[in-house]
């Protein structure tokens, strides 16, 4: 009879623990450069741990083939355009549709700060350390990446997308100046063609 109730209180407390970490992260969610500084501030404090240990190795490695993993996510479009035919416009009448990433940029931080803080919790335990040869697992982690990110270009190059935002044209508006111009103009369709004509 008394377990029921303290499953009661787990649940809700477990529910409000959940609802407060949610709030949290919505409230985090357009800080993009806050949360990213954090993240490599978290991952500063894990390389320096490990570094000041010296071991861990193992855990190390399993952080940046998930991190791998998820990078791979982030860069690689929802659709593949390899299975289900071109996703960008090939002809110029047709629509135009944007990079949308397998896996959101948020997401991709979430899951990247958890497995940073997944690591630095575990070397708290010895029984994690477990002795390798690190080097063989640093250099298998750099040929994992490089095949991998050599494939993901060539993927981007063979289908004509850049997963990045930053670099590209964004209409901002005609600005101060064009404003001028198109006041000293004559108005919003432009010099003389803007007076209507009478019938």
């Amino acid at each position: 009879m008394d377990s029921a109730p303290s499953d009661n209180a787990l649940t809700r407390t477990g529910r409000r623990l959940s609802q407060r970490l949610q709030h949290f992260l919505d409230r985090t969610s357009p800080h993009t450069t806050a949360r990213w500084i954090c993240l490599v501030v978290a991952l500063f404090c894990y390389v320096a741990r490990v570094s000041y240990l010296r071991g861990f190795y193992i855990v190390s490695y399993g952080l940046g083939i998930y991190n791998l993993n998820l990078l791979l996510g982030f860069i690689t479009p929802q659709i593949d355009p390899e299975l289900e035919g071109p996703e960008l416009p090939t002809k110029a009448d047709e629509e135009f549709r944007p990079f949308v990433r397998r896996l959101p940029e948020f997401k991709f931080w979430y899951a990247s700060l958890k497995s940073i803080l997944l690591g630095t919790a575990m070397t708290f335990f010895r029984f994690f350390d477990v002795p390798v040869f690190w080097p063989i697992l640093l250099l298998y982690w750099f040929v994992l990446f490089f095949v991998t990110m050599k494939r993901q270009i060539r993927h981007m190059i063979k289908h004509r997308y850049v997963p990045f935002t930053f670099g590209k044209k964004v209409w901002k508006g005609l600005g101060r100046k064009g404003l001028e111009m198109k006041a000293a103009s004559g108005g919003s369709n432009g010099g003389a063609g803007s007076k209507e004509q009478p019938l």
